[in-house]
């Protein structure tokens, strides 16, 4: 008679449990508990079937939450039972995650939408010509350095270093725009909404329910954004906020300082 005709699947996993360290065991007992609570707990070891935990890798998945860590617990245990002589081979074998199709290819592609950029043919006229005309500055700027460079005592040289940061803004702007342009996608600026519900285009009137302050904001996409001009982003907490909702309508923004509610006053297409 074999150990694993006479050992049980919880006897199994108990002695498997108190191999572990202290840490490692409270991280591992509800999954391999779950496990053979699954197989059958009074179920001797000799008797569990590949078959079986291959069909327990199929409950590890959907919306099973870290479906990989449960699946290592569960094939350590069963690498345990193998050379503890419970069962004839390492069961663990047959515990394979089922690969979800397409996964990688979701993947890239939300990546992908994650680096576009959405612009209006205006606005990419806009920023394109903002890149040639920074360009243009390229030869002057170098200039101004060349001239600032010509006296030698770079101590106390405020010109070079004031032609220092504006060619460093210059070119990091160049390179804002040039990234900018290489991801946009263009949209149609001419949609707009009804002035009903709050989307992309509408310029929403609030008022802050704590100080009774009435702040004006339009939705643009992220790349249409101009503070100056109240045009927020609909990826912002507040236009994230705002979308879809209509006159009236009460909302919470969260801030650095706390939750901020407002009061949607008006709504303009």
């Amino acid at each position: 008679m074999t150990e694993g005709s006479t050992t049980t699947l919880t006897e199994a996993a108990d002695r498997y449990l108190k191999t572990l360290a202290d840490d490692e065991r409270l991280a591992s007992r509800s999954e391999v508990h779950r496990f053979v609570r699954w197989c059958g707990a009074d179920r001797t070891c000799d008797r569990l079937r590949g078959q079986e935990v291959a069909n327990y890798a199929e409950t590890l998945s959907g919306g099973v939450t870290d479906p990989t860590r449960r699946a290592e617990v569960a094939r350590a245990f069963l690498a345990f039972a193998k050379k503890a002589g419970y069962t004839s081979t390492n069961l663990g074998t047959h515990l394979r995650l089922r690969k979800k199709a397409g996964s990688r290819v979701a993947v890239r592609k939300k990546k992908e939408e994650a680096k576009q950029v959405r612009l209006t043919e205006e606005d990419r006229v806009a920023r394109a010509a903002e890149l040639e005309s920074l360009k243009a500055q390229r030869p002057l700027i170098q200039k101004d350095m060349k001239r600032a460079m010509e006296d030698k005592d770079f101590r106390e040289n405020a010109p070079l270093d004031a032609v220092r940061q504006q060619k460093a803004f210059n070119e990091g702007r160049i390179q804002e725009l040039e990234a900018l342009l290489e991801q946009a996608v263009i949209v149609d600026g001419s949609v707009k909404g009804d002035g009903k519900i709050v989307t992309v285009g509408s310029t929403v009137e609030l008022r802050n329910l704590a100080s009774g302050g009435e702040t004006r904001y339009t939705l643009v996409w992220p790349g249409q954004v101009d503070a100056k001009q109240g045009r927020i982003s609909i990826e912002s907490p507040v236009g994230q906020a705002l979308l879809k909702h209509r006159a009236g309508d009460e909302v919470e923004v969260d801030a650095p300082s706390g939750t901020l509610r407002f009061r949607i006053e008006r709504i303009e297409a």
